[in-house]
């Protein structure tokens, strides 16, 4: 039986989906059946189902955006960096191997040689840099805590696919107002939650995996491919820097940054070049008004 903590969130559904399509059977983990922050409890929890796996979907994000982390730091700092730790004790003590969803945005810009960043690279945008958003600083502690064991640590950044919704990048170019034009891996949502079902069925070596579509773009080119498949015929606005966007739309710091995703390739791994997974995505695209009326 696996186990889907976090199996109500944007990605949690997604991976939810996946496992019911190929026939998986697993179970829920949320705080109505049991305290996932309790290691003992959650312990017993999993050896009364016979979990064979977990999976960690659970954290804290802020909505609309990350700024709602500073407002909530309690909130943010247990979700991200106590509990994953909670469940790794729990988990190693009935020695049910794990995967734990996590963000590139505990990094920033490119390496210093101007490559993207591996998995070996420690982060440069986390509390002990002093240079980050309060949420990038938790999952990076949420990081810390996983050293070793049996448990997989999958990094994705910026999620989306071909469903419009309010989680969905391609939505929120679509919908902001004003623009900043940075360049960014992206991760296509459908395509990270297969990988990461595959490295626990195929029973890749436990670690560090960058499961971002291979390459980067940047926001203009987003932009200029939502407006090429004439899904926005309005023209997109752009600040002129980050200066004026963190005086004029952010109250803290945004990460952008590339990551190497060459590991997750080498194992086999399927991950669409970025520029074809947007292209696939906005070719389908799927409206909320067309599924209403499906």
């Amino acid at each position: 039986m696996w186990i889907l903590a976090g199996a109500t969130g944007y990605i949690g559904r997604a991976f939810a989906e996946e496992l019911k399509r190929r026939g998986i059977d697993f179970c829920a983990a949320d705080r109505s059946r049991v305290n996932l922050s309790e290691p003992t409890e959650f312990a017993r929890w999993l050896r009364a189902r016979g979990a064979t796996f977990l999976i960690n979907c659970a954290g804290y994000t802020g909505r609309p955006n990350v700024d709602a982390c500073e407002q909530n730091r309690e909130a943010c700092w247990q979700a991200n960096a106590v509990l994953p730790a909670a469940i790794c004790q729990a988990s190693e003590s009935v020695n049910v191997p794990w995967g734990h969803v996590s963000s590139g945005c505990i990094f920033t810009g490119r390496r210093a040689d101007g490559r993207p960043f591996r998995e070996s690279d420690p982060p440069n945008f986390s509390f002990r840099q002093g240079n980050c958003s309060f949420y990038s600083g938790t999952k990076a502690v949420g990081e810390e805590m996983l050293t070793g064991g049996d448990v997989y640590v999958w990094r994705l950044r910026i999620p989306f696919n071909k469903i419009d919704g309010p989680r969905n990048y391609l939505t929120k170019v679509m919908s902001y107002p004003k623009l900043l034009d940075v360049e960014n891996s992206l991760t296509h949502l459908d395509e990270f939650v297969a990988a990461c079902i595959d490295c626990a069925t195929r029973r890749l070596p436990f670690g560090i995996y960058n499961l971002t579509n291979p390459g980067s773009v940047t926001t203009r080119q987003v932009a200029r491919s939502i407006q090429a498949m004439g899904l926005s015929r309005r023209p997109f606005s752009f600040f002129c820097d980050e200066e004026e966007f963190m005086r004029v739309a952010a109250r803290t710091p945004r990460s952008s940054c590339v990551l190497d995703s060459s590991k997750a390739l080498a194992h086999g791994l399927r991950l669409s070049p970025v520029s074809e997974a947007i292209a696939q995505s906005l070719d389908q695209w799927t409206s909320h008004r067309q599924r209403a009326a499906a």
